[in-house]
């Protein structure tokens, strides 16, 4: 069972620009005005996963940096490098050949298919493309 990682993690609140009440462990990305919303592409650059579950116009926590539960986009294993798929969920990215993709953490505790909840630490303060 994936779990949370509680101390030393750099969390920021933003105001959710669209109903995120399903987005709960996705990466978000900051749109226009400020407000956050689900990542939509798999070259997006994500500002954090997010950790609750806003309304638009809510409050949204979003974790930048440090361990967090993410939303598997297939099978995830430990040590798996990640970013964002097309949903906001986590993706495995490979160094050399997603090179317009962001690596924004690792996993380390799997996951074993689609939807399922693995535990990864990520820094999406600073997120590099796989190249």
């Amino acid at each position: 069972m994936a779990y949370e990682i509680s101390n030393y993690s750099l969390k920021i609140t933003l105001i959710a620009g669209a109903d995120l009440s399903a987005a709960q462990y996705k990466f978000v990305e900051i749109g226009t005005g400020g407000v956050v919303t689900v990542c939509n592409g798999a070259t997006d650059k994500p500002i954090g996963v997010l950790q609750n579950a806003p309304l638009e116009g809510q409050e949204a926590e979003i974790v930048v940096v440090g361990g967090t539960k993410v939303v598997a986009s297939a099978a995830l294993t430990v040590g798996t490098l990640i970013g964002t798929n097309n949903a906001g969920k986590a993706d495995a990215k490979v160094p050399g050949t997603d090179t317009t993709e962001y690596v924004a953490g690792t996993v380390i505790y799997a996951a074993g298919a689609d939807n399922e909840i693995a535990t990864a630490v990520v820094n999406c303060a600073s997120p590099a493309r796989a190249a």
